[in-house]
Formats: structure tokens, sequence, C-alpha cells
């Protein structure tokens, strides 16, 4: 697996990958913390660092310099039980630019009840910004539940809001 790690206005990112396939990512440079939150069966044995990821970085990139929709084509590998796997994949559907509370998230899941399971899927998302739990929020618009801190989250939203405007 191959590590690489980009600034971004939101503070450093890195991305796990192997493939040209996420298995993890997020607003830090601790490799062993993007390792906790792969899947047990995924986690890779060894790590190497890597100036460039092609696609995923050039992605990235595009992302942050405003095409919000440049992310939605990587591939991303995670493992969990079906709910939670269902739910990474409507997250891929949530447009740029757009929130969803917990509990629609979860009727979008097809599970209007099950928000706390909704919240779970969030919670453990490897792959962060790919997966975008960051569009997720409270009921009344408040911003909470992102591993990376609400800092991130906050940017990551405002960015898309204006890309999408």
């Amino acid at each position: 697996m191959n590590s690489w790690t980009t600034d971004t206005p939101a503070g450093p990112f890195t991305v796990l990958a192997k493939n040209n396939t996420v298995y993890a990512s997020g607003w830090t440079t601790d490799l062993e913390s993007l390792v906790a939150v792969i899947a047990p069966a995924l986690r890779p044995h060894a790590i190497e660092p890597s100036e460039d990821l092609g696609g995923i970085s050039s992605a990235v990139r595009s992302y942050v310099d405003g095409d919000v929709r440049a992310i939605d084509s990587v591939a991303v590998r995670q493992a969990s039980g079906p709910f939670i796997s269902h739910a990474w994949e409507v997250l891929r559907k949530v447009p740029a630019g757009t929130t969803l509370s917990y509990g629609g998230f979860a009727a979008k899941c097809g599970k209007p009840a099950a928000v706390r399971a909704a919240a779970s899927a969030c919670s453990r998302n490897a792959a962060a910004l790919f997966i975008p739990c960051h569009r997720v929020i409270s009921a009344k618009g408040a911003l909470h539940g992102f591993r990376y801190g609400l800092e991130p989250k906050g940017w990551l939203l405002d960015h898309e809001a204006r890309a999408a405007a």
C-alpha cells in the first residue's frame, strides 16, 4: 500500500491506497491512525510513501481547486456489514453542496428509524472525503461527529457550497 500527503486549506490530507483504490484517507499525517480505521482484513502489512498516487492525487488537487465532483469516481474499498456498506454507497450519491441530517441519511438508506446505525456508518468510514460523511449534519444544522474535527468539516461544506453555487 502507498501513502500520499498533500496540504489543503483544511490541513494536511493523507491517503492510503493500493492499485488506484483508496483504503483510508483523512486530515492527518499519522499513518497508524489511518491504518487503525481500515477493516482488519484489509489492513496493509507495509506502507510505502509516494510522491503521487496518479488519478487519486489528481482528483484531490482538482477538488481543492474547486472541482468538487472530481472525487466522485475515485475507487474506494472498505468492508463492513450490509447496512453500513449500503450506507457508504448512499453517501457517495449525496451531491457536493448539499447536506443531510442523520435522520434524512437513515431514510435515504431505506431505514428511517435507524438513525444510530446511519451515524455509525459515518463514524466507521475510513475514506473521508471520498465517502462524504462530512455532508451529514445534525437536524438543527449543527456540525458534529467528524473524526478530524469540526474545522475541516466546516471547510469542506463551505468549499462545496461555494463551488456548487
